[in-house]
C-alpha cells in the first residue's frame, strides 16, 4: 500500500472510518467498555450508542486512533510510509510529509511502532544468533584511536546490547539486553526457538558456550573465519547492519526507553517485506489490541 492507493482507496475520513469498522467488527458493533452487540448507531457522527452500559462510542475506541485529532487519512498515510521506509523515517520528515507537527508526527509514530508486532510462533530450523550495540558516540579518526588510545567497540563498550534471532531466510527476532550472561541469552532462546526443531548457529562468545546443553549448538571462530562450511551468522550480522543505518542514519540516537519500539519496528518490516497484506496487517494489529 504505498501513498497514491492510500488517497484513491480513503479518499474522505467516512472511507477511512468504514474500513476500520468493517476490520474490527465485521458489520456487527460492539461496545468497547462491555463487550455488549446491543448497540444503537446514530445517523451522524459515526459513533454507536451502547444499550447495555449506557456509553457512546466510536470505532477507534482502544485502538492507536483514540482520541486522535489527526484526520485518518493522515494516519493511514504515516502507516503506508513507515511501512514502506526500509531504514526507517524521522519523525520530522513524517511531519513534512503528512502535514503535521514534529511532536504529532512522532507522537503517531511511537503509536503505529505499538502495531507493529508478530505472532509468537517459535523460530524453526537453522537458526542464528547475534548481539550488536547501540548508542554511544562514533568512533574518531582513520585508526580509531584518541587521546587516551584506541577506542573500544562492541562488548568493551557501555552502549545497549541487542540480542537477535534469525531463522535462514526467514524471521528475526530481536530485543535489547541488560546482561549478556548465560542465563540471559538461554532464557531468550527457549522463548524464541524451538528447541526440538532447529539448530542454532552463534560465533565463539563466552556466554555462547554451554548452549548446548538445551540445543544443537554449532559455533563459528570469528577470529579464524567468517564461514565455516555451513556455519555462519551472516544473516542475522546483515539485519544489524540495516538496523544501524537506519538508526545512525534516519534518527540519529535513540533513547534506552523506546529503543526496544524501534528494534521490533525493524524486525517486523523485515518479516513482512513480502507481504502485499502488511498494510491491512498492521491496522488489523492496531484495532484488535496493541503490544
Amino acid at each position: 500500500m504505498n501513498i497514491i492507493q492510500v488517497y484513491k482507496q480513503f479518499p474522505t475520513q467516512d472511507a477511512c472510518i468504514a474500513y476500520l469498522e468493517k476490520v474490527r467488527w465485521n458489520g456487527k458493533p460492539q461496545c468497547p467498555y462491555c463487550k455488549s452487540h446491543n448497540t444503537t448507531s446514530y445517523k451522524k457522527g459515526h459513533r454507536h450508542h451502547c444499550n447495555n452500559c449506557k456509553t457512546t462510542y466510536s470505532v477507534t475506541v482502544a485502538t492507536i486512533f483514540h482520541k486522535t485529532k489527526a484526520d485518518l487519512q493522515k494516519w493511514f498515510l504515516a502507516i503506508s510510509l513507515i511501512l514502506n521506509a526500509k531504514k526507517g523515517i524521522s519523525s520530522r520528515q513524517l511531519a513534512r510529509d503528512i502535514e503535521v507537527n514534529r511532536n504529532t508526527a512522532w507522537y503517531m509514530g511511537m503509536r503505529i511502532r505499538r502495531a507493529m508486532f508478530d505472532d509468537n510462533d517459535l523460530l524453526r530450523g537453522i537458526a542464528k544468533m547475534d548481539e550488536t550495540y547501540i548508542g554511544g558516540k562514533p568512533r574518531k579518526g582513520g585508526d580509531g584511536k584518541t587521546k587516551g588510545g584506541p577506542r573500544k567497540r562492541g562488548r568493551g563498550t557501555k552502549k545497549t546490547p541487542v540480542v537477535g534471532m534469525m531463522e535462514r531466510g526467514g524471521r528475526v527476532r530481536a530485543q535489547k539486553a541488560t546482561k549478556l550472561s548465560y542465563k540471559k541469552l538461554s532464557t531468550l532462546v527457549r522463548g524464541n526457538i524451538d528447541r526440538d526443531d532447529a539448530v542454532l548457529m552463534t560465533d565463539q562468545y563466552n556466554s555462547y558456550f554451554r548452549m548446548q546443553e538445551i540445543i544443537d549448538h554449532k559455533v563459528v571462530d570469528h577470529g579464524k573465519c567468517y564461514v565455516d562450511g555451513d556455519i555462519h551468522t551472516n544473516n542475522i550480522e546483515s539485519f544489524w547492519a540495516l538496523l544501524k543505518r537506519g538508526i545512525v542514519g534516519q534518527y540519529h540516537k535513540v533513547s534506552v526507553k523506546h529503543l526496544n519500539k524501534y528494534v521490533r519496528e525493524f524486525c517486523y518490516r523485515h518479516n513482512h517485506r513480502d507481504d502485499v497484506e502488511v498494510f491491512d496487517l498492521t491496522i488489523k494489529n492496531a484495532m484488535g489490541g496493541t503490544q
